[in-house]
C-alpha cells in the first residue's frame, strides 16, 4: 500500500515538472492529458503529503514525550493523540482512494452491460441497469455517453457500451462488474409468475492515449450497415464499424452515429479499453493472492448481486449486504451500496496490514 502511494506520488511529481516542460506544452495533445492526469491525482497526492508531515511530526512527538524536559514531556503528550486521530482519518481516505489499484483515480471508464438468460425480459433488467446508472451518474455529476446499443423490439438492450467520466468514476464503478440477477413477474407475465433473469455488467479503465497505442494495422476494419431492433435497417450507408484486435482476438463494434469517422472514434476507445483491460487482467492474475477476498476483484462470472422486486430488496452477495431499498437504489441512491462494498474492502486492507506503526 504504501509503495503504491509511493508511486503515485512520483508519478504526481512527474506530471508537475510535465506542466513546465517547453516539450510538452508545445505539444497540446499531450499536455491536455497530462493535466487531466494530473488532475485526477491531486487530491492523492495532497493528502498522502500531509500524511508524509503527520507520520513525522508523531515521531517528533513521541521523542520529546520520552525526554527528559518535563515541560516538554506534557507538551508532547498532549499533543500525540490529536496527531495520531488526524493520521488516522487519513489513512482511510487515502484506502478509499486507491481501492483499484494503479487505475484507482481514473477519471473515465467504459462500461458494458448484456442480457444474460431470461429472453426479453432479460434485455428489458439490462435496460433498467442502464437506467439505474445513469441517474446515479447525474447524482455524482458524471459524465455518461452511450458509445454503442443493440436494441430490442420491446425496448429492452441485448448489449449496451457507455463511457463515464468524472471525479472517482472507475473507483466507485468498478464494484458493478459481474453477474446480475433480477427476480419479479414480467409484463408480460399473465399468471403472476415471479421470473430469474440476468445480465453482465463489465466495467474497465479507460487508458490515456499514451499508455496504449492502437495502429490501424493492429485491427481489422469491417463496415457495414446498421440496424435497429428486429434486424430492420436504419441506414443504407456502411457508417456502422467492426474493429477486430489481431492480438488478442478482442471485437468490438459500433453503429450508434450516423457518421462512420464517429463510429470508429467511439469504437476505438472501447477497443483500447477492452485491451487495456486485457493487459491488466493479466497482470492481476500473478497478484492474485494480494487481491484474495477483496470484493472489487471484478470477476465477471461470478453473481454479485439479485435485484427482488416483491420483496423491494437488493442483495449484494459479496458481503451479504441487504437493503430493503430497491425503488430508491434503482432511482438513483446507488451510493447506499457503494459506500458498503468501498468500506468492506477498506476494512479488508486494514486487517491485511495491521496498525500504521
Amino acid at each position: 500500500m504504501r509503495e503504491l502511494l509511493e508511486s503515485k506520488l512520483a508519478r504526481f511529481e512527474q506530471l508537475e515538472r510535465d506542466l513546465v516542460d517547453p516539450a510538452v506544452l508545445s505539444d497540446s495533445g499531450r499536455l491536455a492529458q497530462t493535466a487531466r492526469e494530473h488532475g485526477s491525482l491531486t487530491r492523492l497526492a495532497g493528502k498522502y503529503r500531509r500524511f508524509c508531515e503527520l507520520t513525522d511530526e508523531i515521531a517528533a512527538t513521541r521523542e520529546l514525550a520520552e525526554g527528559d524536559d518535563a515541560d516538554m514531556r506534557e507538551l508532547a503528550e498532549a499533543e500525540l493523540p490529536a496527531l495520531i486521530d488526524e493520521r488516522e482519518v487519513l489513512w482511510d481516505e487515502l484506502l478509499g482512494m486507491t481501492l483499484g489499484g494503479d487505475d484507482a483515480n481514473r477519471t473515465r471508464c467504459i462500461m458494458e452491460i448484456r442480457a444474460g438468460t431470461g429472453g426479453d425480459e432479460a434485455a428489458l433488467f439490462a435496460r433498467d441497469l442502464y437506467e439505474m446508472y445513469k441517474r446515479h451518474a447525474e447524482t455524482k455529476r458524471w459524465k455518461i455517453e452511450v458509445m454503442d446499443m443493440s436494441a430490442t423490439e420491446l425496448g429492452g438492450f441485448k448489449d449496451l457500451s457507455l463511457a463515464f467520466e468524472g471525479d472517482g468514476v472507475y473507483r466507485e464503478l468498478q464494484y458493478e462488474s459481474g453477474g446480475h440477477r433480477v427476480q419479479r413477474v414480467p409484463e408480460t407475465e399473465t399468471q403472476g409468475r415471479i421470473h430469474t433473469s440476468a445480465a453482465t455488467v463489465a466495467v474497465m479503465a479507460e487508458p490515456e492515449d499514451l499508455e496504449i497505442d492502437i495502429k490501424p494495422e493492429d485491427y481489422r476494419l469491417d463496415k457495414f450497415c446498421a440496424s435497429g431492433p428486429g434486424g430492420q435497417h436504419v441506414n443504407k450507408t456502411e457508417s456502422a464499424v467492426r474493429l477486430t484486435h489481431h492480438e488478442t482476438g478482442i471485437v468490438v463494434q459500433c453503429q450508434d452515429e450516423k457518421s462512420q469517422h464517429k463510429n470508429l472514434a467511439k469504437a476505438l476507445r472501447v477497443l483500447k479499453s477492452r485491451v487495456y483491460d486485457k493487459m491488466r487482467e493479466l497482470e492481476d492474475q500473478k497478484r492474485a493472492d494480494e487481491r484474495k477476498g477483496l470484493v472489487g476483484s471484478g470477476d465477471r462470472s461470478q453473481r454479485i448481486r439479485t435485484y427482488n422486486f416483491p420483496d423491494n430488496r437488493l442483495t449484494d452477495h459479496r458481503i451479504g449486504l441487504s437493503l430493503y431499498k430497491l425503488d430508491q437504489i434503482l432511482a438513483g441512491s446507488l451510493q447506499m451500496v457503494t459506500d458498503a462494498l468501498i468500506d468492506y474492502d477498506r476494512q479488508q486492507i486494514r486487517d491485511q496490514m495491521g496498525g500504521l506503526d
